[in-house]
């Protein structure tokens, strides 16, 4: 790969810019699709006129729930050069939000930013997660994209750790999760019908996710096992109702391997309907209570105001816990079993003396997001007064970019 930066290209005018907006869209994951619900409110945002084109790993579900986007172009199982074609109109990429940079996937999106920067389009990356990355192709990749990067943004401390590992050397900037500006959506008194949730008793939400790259040493019926035993002491303890929310499609199986372990599987039920972010967000307003492992889950319980016990399995999650000053246990075995349930116990009795300090916490993180936003939205401000020299490019790409909250209403409203 040429090291020579590109002569970039003159801004668009009236029109209005085309934005591309590449990450693991498509359906697969709820988080991902509030990440890209609030960077495609941030843009809009900033630039009303702007042609925005999501690059979708299932280009016919982003077309249908996607009221944003302009544009919707596939980029796996796709010829390259219709791919390329697409890149060499734009005028900017956005790289993200969410967890994209990690072993065997990093090169694949990082290619496509290395594609965009040698046909002069600025790129940006919209505070993405990093890690794990050992693997080597795939710190290369880190090391040879992101320094010509105007900017990058990471969602979180351990993700700047990660890449600092790999020997990234350019200004790393650490804002917050995209999808803390997640408007919630009515979930309504029909839809809890349906879905035969009860009203009128305490509602205990749970997340359950599958092992995988990004949680390899979950065992199965291990965890399981720890899960019902939880469920079940939430049933006895506050005479509760738990309700397994799926937040990806293969987390459906393993809710229904938490429920068989059940003693009192009566009482509890998995939510089987197609919901947009909002929606769910919406549902955890009905919620007394969360336990979960899904980032996006304990993320929407935050802003819920819900008290939330994250079960990490990863560092994106404790970092989460941590910022939230939420308890975050080392990890999910079933010999914690006992430590679990007297976390859970203290949780509950704590929390009217500790909302106070979650919803501070949440108003902070919140604006800390939005400051990626209004980042972004310099760099647009930057490109429209023409400033395309390439010795503006790199680490100091969005400098001057003021405080968070200025210049700019994000998606979500105001923190």
């Amino acid at each position: 790969m040429s090291d020579v930066a590109p002569r970039l290209r003159p801004f668009p005018g009236p029109a209005g810019p085309r934005i591309g907006v590449l990450g693991s869209y498509g359906g697969f994951n709820t988080g991902d699709e509030a990440i890209l619900a609030c960077v495609l409110g941030c843009l809009r945002a900033h630039r009303p006129a702007a042609r925005l084109v999501v690059f979708s790993r299932d280009p016919a579900h982003t077309r249908a729930h996607s009221g944003d986007a302009d544009e919707v172009a596939g980029w796996e199982g796709v010829a390259q050069g219709a791919v390329l074609e697409v890149l060499s109109g734009l005028d900017l990429l956005v790289l993200g939000g969410g967890g994209i940079l990690y072993d065997g996937e990093a090169r694949r999106y990082l290619r496509l930013v290395r594609a965009a920067q040698t046909r002069g389009v600025r790129t940006f990356a919209y505070a993405v997660g990093a890690g794990p990355l050992r693997e080597p192709e795939d710190r290369e990749a880190v090391r040879a994209v992101l320094p010509g990067m105007d900017d990058v943004v990471v969602r979180d401390e351990e993700s700047r750790l990660v890449l600092e590992e790999v020997g990234l050397e350019r200004e790393l900037r650490v804002t917050a999760d995209p999808a803390l500006r997640l408007c919630p959506e009515p979930f309504t008194a029909r839809m809890m019908r349906d879905e035969g949730v009860p009203t009128g008793t305490r509602l205990v939400g749970m997340s359950v996710r599958e092992p995988g790259r990004a949680a390899e040493k979950l065992d199965e019926s291990d965890y399981h096992v720890l899960l019902a035993e939880v469920a079940d002491f939430l049933v006895r303890r506050l005479d509760a109702f738990v309700v397994f929310m799926p937040m990806e499609r293969h987390d459906v199986r393993h809710a229904h391997a938490v429920l068989s372990h059940m003693s009192a599987p009566d009482r509890g039920r998995i939510l089987n309907g197609a919901y947009s972010p909002g929606q769910v967000l919406g549902f955890m307003r009905h919620l007394d209570l969360a336990v979960g492992m899904r980032l996006h889950f304990v993320m929407f319980a935050a802003l819920a105001g819900l008290p939330v016990l994250p079960l990490p399995y990863s560092g994106k999650v404790f970092d989460f816990a941590r910022r939230i000053g939420a308890p975050a246990l080392v990890g999910v075995a079933r010999e914690q079993t006992g430590l679990l349930l007297a976390e859970v116990d203290r949780l509950w009795d704590e929390y009217p003396q500790r909302r106070a300090e979650l919803r501070c916490r949440v108003r902070e993180l919140r604006t800390l997001a939005l400051e990626t936003c209004t980042r972004c939205g310099v760099l647009l401000d930057r490109m429209d007064a023409g400033a395309t020299g390439a010795g503006e490019r790199g680490a100091g790409g969005a400098e001057g970019a003021g405080g968070p909250g200025q210049g700019v209403r994000a998606a979500g409203g105001p923190p």
